[in-house]
C-alpha cells in the first residue's frame, strides 16, 4: 500500500501520512509532484489517494494528474481521502468517477474537515485554537475510519448520487470557472513585495516568475494557496483582495 497526495497548505499530506502509519506502519506517502510518483503507483496494488477539495471540485493539477496518467489506474484498488474547509458533497466522488473510468476499483471515500486554506476570503476564518480543535476532530474521524478499513468496512463518503447532486448544486455549479480550469487572477502588492522568490519556489505549477526584482504570474494557478500562505510580507492575494489569515498546517499541530 502507498499513499499518493497533493497538498496545498499541508492538511492533506498530514491526513494521508496519518492513515498510512496506522494501516501499514510505514506512513509512506508521495506527492504527485514527485517524479517517482508514477513508478510508485505502478509498484503498488492498493493506493490511498488524497487531495484538497476547492468549491466541490478537484484541484486542476490533480484532475490533470489522473487523466494524463490514465493507463496506470487499471486494476488498482483505491481509497480516496478529500480534505475540505467545510463541505464538498462529492469531494471523493470527483476522483472516484475518473478512477472507475480508467479501470480502478474504488474501495471507499473519506471526507475530512480541516482548517480552511483560502485566507483572503473572510468566510470560514477561525482562531488558532479553533483550528487546532478542527485538527483534533479530524484525528478522531481518521481513527474511526482506520478501524473500519481494517475490518474492510470502508467509509463511502461522497460516492453516492445524492452526494454528487449536493456537490453540484451546493457549490460546483456556481464556482465552476474558478476551479475547473487553471486560474489567472493572482495579485501582488508591489509596495509590500520584497522579491524574495519564496512564492516562486513553492508553486507546484511553476506559475510564478521572478525577474528583475519583480514577480509576475502566468495563467496556470491551481489554487493551492502555497504562495499566499508562505509570503513573509502578505503581499499576495488570489480569490480575495485582502489577507485575513495565512494558513499552514504546521501552525495547527497539537
Amino acid at each position: 500500500m502507498i499513499g499518493v497526495y497533493f497538498r496545498g497548505t499541508g492538511n492533506t499530506k498530514y491526513c494521508a501520512e496519518y492513515l498510512l502509519r496506522q494501516l501499514d506502519g510505514s506512513g509512506t506517502a508521495i506527492s504527485i509532484e514527485n517524479e517517482k510518483a508514477i513508478d510508485a503507483i505502478k509498484s503498488n496494488k492498493e493506493i490511498v489517494f488524497a487531495y484538497p477539495i476547492y468549491y466541490s471540485y478537484l484541484p486542476k493539477i490533480v484532475n490533470d494528474f489522473i487523466v494524463n496518467n490514465k493507463a496506470v489506474w487499471a486494476d488498482k484498488k483505491i481509497f480516496i481521502v478529500a480534505t475540505m474547509g467545510l463541505f464538498s458533497g462529492d469531494g471523493a466522488g470527483c476522483a472516484a468517477r475518473l478512477f472507475k473510468k480508467y479501470g480502478a476499483e474504488v474501495l471507499g471515500g473519506l471526507h475530512i474537515k480541516m482548517p480552511d486554506c483560502i485566507g483572503d476570503v473572510i468566510l470560514l476564518k477561525k482562531t488558532l485554537e479553533e483550528n487546532r480543535k478542527i485538527v483534533a476532530n479530524a484525528d478522531i474521524k481518521l481513527n474511526n475510519a482506520i478501524n473500519k478499513i481494517k475490518s474492510e468496512n470502508y467509509p463511502k463518503n461522497g460516492l453516492s448520487f445524492a452526494c454528487r447532486l449536493a456537490g453540484l448544486f451546493g457549490q460546483r455549479l456556481y464556482f465552476r470557472k474558478k476551479t475547473k480550469y487553471y486560474y489567472s487572477g493572482i495579485k501582488v502588492d508591489n509596495k509590500k513585495c520584497i522579491s524574495c522568490g519564496l512564492c516562486a519556489s513553492v508553486c507546484p505549477m511553476k506559475n510564478i516568475i521572478l525577474k528583475d526584482g519583480k514577480i509576475s504570474f502566468d495563467e496556470k494557478c491551481t489554487l493551492c494557496y502555497r504562495c499566499f500562505s508562505n509570503c513573509p510580507k502578505q503581499a499576495i492575494t488570489i480569490l480575495g483582495k485582502q489577507v485575513f489569515q495565512q494558513c499552514k498546517f504546521d501552525n495547527y499541530k497539537h
